[in-house]
C-alpha cells in the first residue's frame, strides 16, 4: 500500500514497468494496444508511463490470462460451425452435381435419338421426292398409250404431234 502511494504520482520508466508487470517489451506493447494506451515521452525523449496507465496494463494482463480459455472455446465452436458449413456446402454441391449429371446423361441419349430421327426424316423426304418424280414419269408413260380397241393399246411417240 505504501509502495502504491509512492508510485502514484511518479512517472515510471519502461524498465520499471517490465519489473512490475513481469513482462518483456513485446508483451508490454501488446498490452498497450489492448488497453489503448500510448506511452508518453519526457523532454529528454525518454518513454514513461503513469501509475494509472500501469494499473490499466496490469488489469489487461490479468484479463488476458482468463481470455484464452474462452477464446479457445469460442474459436473451437466457430471452427466447428465453419466445418459444418463447409461439409454442408460440399454435400449440397455433390447432390446437385449428381442430379444435373443424371439429367444431362438422359439428355445425351435424347440428342442422339433426335439426330438419328432427323437423319431418317431427311432420307424419307428424299425418297418421297424421288417417288414423286417416278410417279410423274409413269403417268406420262401411261398417258402415251391410247386405246385402239379390243383391249389393245398403242404407244404414241412423245415427239410426234397429233
Amino acid at each position: 500500500m505504501i509502495l502504491e502511494q509512492e508510485l502514484e504520482g511518479k512517472a515510471l520508466s519502461p524498465q520499471e514497468v517490465r519489473s512490475i508487470l513481469k513482462a518483456d517489451n513485446k508483451e508490454i506493447v501488446e498490452l498497450c494496444k489492448r488497453a489503448s494506451i500510448l506511452p508518453r515521452k519526457n523532454s529528454k525523449g525518454q518513454t514513461y508511463f503513469s501509475y494509472d496507465e500501469v494499473k490499466n496494463l496490469r488489469k489487461v494482463q490479468e484479463m488476458k490470462g482468463a481470455l484464452p480459455v474462452k477464446t479457445s472455446r469460442q474459436s473451437s465452436a466457430i471452427m466447428s460451425i465453419l466445418d459444418s458449413l463447409r461439409n454442408m456446402e460440399t454435400s449440397l454441391s455433390n447432390k446437385i452435381s449428381k442430379v444435373i449429371d443424371e439429367k444431362l446423361e438422359g439428355m445425351d441419349e435424347v440428342v442422339v435419338e433426335l439426330i438419328r430421327c432427323k437423319t431418317d426424316n431427311e432420307t424419307l423426304r428424299q425418297k418421297i421426292i424421288d417417288l414423286n418424280k417416278e410417279i410423274y414419269q409413269l403417268k406420262n408413260d401411261l398417258n402415251s398409250y391410247k386405246p385402239v380397241g379390243l383391249g389393245f393399246y398403242k404407244k404414241k411417240d412423245k415427239h410426234v404431234w397429233e
